[in-house]
Order: structure tokens, then C-alpha cells, then sequence
């Protein structure tokens, strides 16, 4: 991505009347969203319940960026489609949380550290074949 195109693309994220979603939540974290609304929380109804959020009417007159996990930048609609280009095809620009989660510190009882400095740059280059154009 050369100057030009990061410029447009930080522009893009940042039109008037528009923001980022953050649908970046972890399996444990959208679990306990599912879990208050009877939902089991499985790999489909993630999936799906994604699909609708990503092609709600009206959706891409408020949202100019999508933060994704992991699992939804590889997965697929029921239909076949890549859940990321149904994101691309409504005017979205995808992005991607690229830390690895909130671990135990060791020898700090209580304490949190954010993990995902390993391998990052190989997993950007993948997000980015993938069409992630921006990360979390």
C-alpha cells in the first residue's frame, strides 16, 4: 500500500457520519452475549449471527470499517460466500484484531497481559491476502 492509498483509506474510515464495528469479539466473549439470549454458541451461529449484523439494511450508511476476529475473516456465509466480501461488497472496509487475547502475567496474580507480538508479520500479510486493509 503506497502513501496515496493509505491516505484514501484513512479518509475512507474516517467519512463524516460514519464509524468503525467492532465485531472483533472472542468465541468466550460472544459466548456470554449468545448464553443471555438462550443462543448456543457454536461456529454457525457465529457465523450467522455475523452475516446478519454485516448485511443489515442500512448498514453501510453508518459503518465505514468492520473489525473482525480470526475465525470470522475465514469464514463463509451459509450460502458459500466469504464473509468478508459481503462486507467489501456492501462498501465496508474490512479490518482485523490482530492481538491474541488477555493471558494471565506470570508471576503477577490478577495481573493481564495482551499477547499477538508472535508472528505478526506473517499473520498481517495473511489478513492482508485475505482483504483486511486496516487492524486493531
Amino acid at each position: 500500500m503506497n502513501d496515496t492509498e493509505l491516505k484514501n483509506l484513512a479518509m475512507a474510515l474516517v467519512s463524516p457520519g460514519k464509524g468503525i464495528l467492532a465485531a472483533d469479539e472472542s468465541i468466550g466473549t460472544i459466548g456470554k452475549r449468545f448464553k443471555e439470549h438462550k443462543i448456543e454458541n457454536t461456529v454457525d451461529n457465529r457465523r450467522d449471527y455475523r452475516a446478519m449484523l454485516f448485511s443489515a439494511d442500512g448498514a453501510s450508511e453508518f459503518i465505514s470499517g468492520v473489525i473482525l476476529h480470526d475465525e470470522t475473516i475465514h469464514q463463509k456465509t451459509a450460502d458459500g460466500l466469504r464473509l468478508i466480501e459481503l462486507i467489501q461488497k456492501r462498501g465496508i472496509i474490512p479490518g482485523i484484531k490482530v492481538d491474541l487475547g488477555a493471558k494471565d502475567l506470570a508471576g503477577f496474580q490478577g495481573e493481564k497481559i495482551t499477547e499477538g507480538l508472535d508472528g505478526l508479520r506473517d499473520r498481517l500479510k495473511e489478513y492482508y491476502e485475505l482483504g483486511a486493509r486496516f487492524a486493531k
